[in-house]
């Protein structure tokens, strides 16, 4: 499957419920939005419509949120409707969003690997995801909202750049031995890690 082509899924667990959503991301994801809504939506803004089916009688009524890439959850255009959470007006919802061309029904995650790929998530971020919703006690929940707001990577990305600096200092070393520096022994050494990661200590004496 292409990652060109606009996919749509529900957003909600399947079943009856108050609220129900779709979610639309994609280069097709305004002509859903002209289709049924009749206009595209004010970017980031809720607005209050009917949704339409194909001969223009209201499915549903409900919010309509608009969000032009890149700025969205995927880096693509995303248009994500709120109505009733009735399997079957959600059924009939996304039967009318199918009948337009170059959409598909999403595979599971695909909206996070969509975030992935454009730069929006990275791949700690979008594992996390999966963690917080599977998550089965408060420490796991918290644990899996740290990663995905980036302080597992952020972690991750000091301690390589220390290591990338030590690396350098010890290559110079190495390279050049008529400087007769002691780099095992030199303070450089021990303090690099450490200011990479608060967790990390240095090598007992």
């Amino acid at each position: 499957m292409s990652h060109n082509d606009t996919i749509v899924a529900q957003a909600t667990p399947p079943g009856r419920g108050g609220v129900g959503i779709l979610r639309i991301s994609g280069l097709k994801a305004r002509d859903v939005a002209q289709a049924v809504l009749g206009k595209l939506p004010k970017p980031r803004y809720a607005d209050y419509l009917p949704f339409n089916d194909v001969d223009g009688t209201p499915l549903d009524q409900g919010i309509a949120l608009w969000f032009p890439g890149p700025n969205s959850f995927t880096g693509e255009d995303v248009l994500e409707l709120q109505g009733h959470g009735g399997p079957v007006i959600l059924d009939l919802l996304l039967k009318r969003i199918l009948t337009l061309p170059g959409l598909r029904i999403a595979r599971p995650g695909e909206f996070s690997e969509r975030a992935f790929l454009n730069d929006k998530l990275d791949l700690a971020q979008a594992e996390a995801i999966a963690d917080l919703i599977d998550a089965s006690s408060e420490q796991a929940a918290r644990s899996a909202l740290n990663s995905l707001q980036g302080a597992f990577s952020a972690r991750v990305n000091h301690l390589v750049e220390a290591l990338t600096h030590l690396r350098i200092y010890v290559e110079a070393a190495i390279d050049f031995p008529d400087e007769e520096i002691d780099f095992l022994s030199d303070g450089k050494i021990e303090a690099q890690p450490e200011r990479g990661d608060g967790r990390s200590r240095r090598r007992p004496r």
